[in-house]
């Protein structure tokens, strides 16, 4: 069960990849991405996150929230194309190893990542695009 808290969380942070034509970057506004981990079968969360002007370049750095610190000594973004390895680690000192690959444009991102925890591999993936310049005022 932590190994699939670890995937959902990690990759539910990650919101912009792929189509048609190459961007340098992912645009800034409010997001929606479908999150899917691969233990238990199909487990999916949407989620829809705003993505400020300052956001941009840890989103393109990898997969990152608020439960995980992460740092991802490999990591590429460029031409449509991301790739990322590294480790996240929660407040409690439990570490996970991931990495992954994906396509952007301005407004899309598709992402695909192997969380390792030990000999443990779970595959996850996030689908996401932008909904639009405007996000909405936070919940009260």
């Amino acid at each position: 069960m932590k190994t699939v808290l670890a995937g959902m969380a990690i990759l539910c942070s990650v919101t912009a990849v792929a189509t048609a034509r190459a961007a340098d970057t992912i645009r800034p506004g409010y997001w929606e991405s479908q999150n899917t981990v691969g233990f238990p079968v199909g487990s999916t969360k949407t989620d829809r996150r705003c993505i400020t002007a300052k956001d941009v370049a840890k989103v393109m750095e990898g997969p990152s929230n608020h439960i995980y610190r992460c740092e991802y000594p490999e990591h590429t973004a460029g031409d449509g194309q991301i790739s990322f390895a590294g480790t996240c680690v929660d407040k409690k000192g439990f570490r996970v190893g991931i990495s992954g690959h994906g396509t952007y444009t301005e407004t899309t991102l598709n992402m695909s990542a192997v969380v390792k925890i030990g000999p443990l591999g779970v595959e996850a993936s996030t689908v996401a695009h932008r909904l639009g310049d405007v996000c909405p005022p936070p919940a009260p």
